[in-house]
Parts: C-alpha cells; structure tokens; sequence
C-alpha cells in the first residue's frame, strides 16, 4: 500500500539512533506519542495533526525505504549510506550524534603489507566500502571477504590480512592485539531524503532540515 503523499513519512534506523532523532525532532515542536509505548506492536506511528508518519527499520533498508519512495526522509548512520550507496537519495543533514569511524585494522605487521603494492586480503562487513577504498583511494588490488560478525577474528585466524569495520573507542581492536592502522572516513547519524519527496514537498521537508540544523548549531 502507499502512503497518502499528504503525509511525510520517516523511516528511522531501529534502536540508539531513532530514540536521538525522535529527541530532537521533539525538541523542535515535532513528537509521536504512539511511539513512546513500549508495548505497542504497531508497526507505522502517526502524528495526525502534523501529517507525519514514522516507521521503525533495520538500518540497511533504510536507503531502500526512501529511495524507493515508501519512505520521504530516512535517518541512518553513513555507514549503511556509503554501504548502499543508492542513487535516489539525498544526504541532506549530518545530524552529529553517534560518531565513530571506518578503518583499516589489523596486527601492527599488517602495516607493512599496506604500503606494498601486494594484493591484500580483507574482511568486513561493509564489502562495498572495503573495496571502494582500496580500489579507489589507494589504487591497491584487494580480495574481499564479507563477513556478518566478528570481524576482528579474521586476522587472528588468518583468514585476512586486514579488515575494514567501525570502530567507536578501539578496546575491542586492542584487547585482541589488533590497532587501527588506516581511517577510512568518519561516520555519523545522517538524515537522507527521497529526490521526487524534496521537489514535491521542498517546504516542508527543509523546514524540517532546517529547524534541525539550527539545534544542532545551538548546541
């Protein structure tokens, strides 16, 4: 079924990122009660006055949701964005919160192999980012292994040389004698928009941009 184009419809990354959006979008005059119960097995949220609509997603349909119009704005860590790397949306605002970042990891030896013109094998859960930076920054030939987990036991077991993953303050990379060797990029809770969704509805999409912005900035 779709939407009624009178409404705005949200599709939030589940858990620490839709809880901080939901906050600041509460901070400026925009809130979904319905949301707020825990126990409530919906699965779309509606703020009837405002003509706004909210879903809850795994962050890896996120993109798919607003590129494909089921959803007009999406907010998702760059991670996933630059993972999927879809061609129908927008990036429209980097809203601050859950900072990290993508970097190349592995034993302090794996350095060297780095900055040979060898071919490397590396492990990541992000396939797309692993490969775009090493074929596109470094001009280096890679094998890449995806993995859905764990990714830091990769090296140890010698599966790969390297992996490329997330890293937030690195105590699992150094309880398991693995450093950060290259950064890839930093990464962010971002908020993404539907191309058709902006020129259809600009107003009131970037008063919701800017309204945003302007909080952020204050803070």
């Amino acid at each position: 079924m779709r939407f009624d184009m009178r409404y705005i419809t949200f599709a939030l990354a589940k858990g620490r990122l839709a809880k901080k959006t939901l906050a600041y979008l509460e901070q400026i005059g925009i809130t979904c009660e319905e949301m707020k119960d825990p126990d409530t097995r919906k699965l779309i949220f509606t703020n009837e006055e405002l003509k706004l609509r909210f879903f809850l997603a795994k962050a890896g349909d996120v993109p798919t949701y607003v590129e494909y119009g089921a959803a007009d704005i999406g907010v998702v860590g760059k991670d996933t964005i630059l993972e999927e790397d879809r061609d129908n949306i927008y990036e429209v605002l980097d809203l601050g919160f859950g900072k990290c970042r993508m970097c190349v990891c592995g034993p302090e030896s794996a350095r060297e192999i780095l900055s040979k013109n060898e071919i490397i094998r590396v492990a990541s859960k992000y396939p797309n980012i692993a490969k775009n930076y090493f074929q596109s920054k470094k001009n280096q030939t890679v094998e890449i292994i995806k993995l859905n987990g764990s990714v830091e036991l990769a090296p140890i077991v010698d599966l790969s040389d390297v992996i490329v993953d997330i890293v937030e303050t690195g105590t699992t990379l150094r309880e398991n004698g693995l450093t950060v060797l290259e950064e890839v990029c930093p990464l962010s809770c971002r908020m993404v928009v539907n191309k058709v969704s902006l020129k259809m509805e600009q107003q009131r999409i970037l008063t919701i941009v800017n309204d945003l912005k302007k909080l952020i900035y204050e803070q």
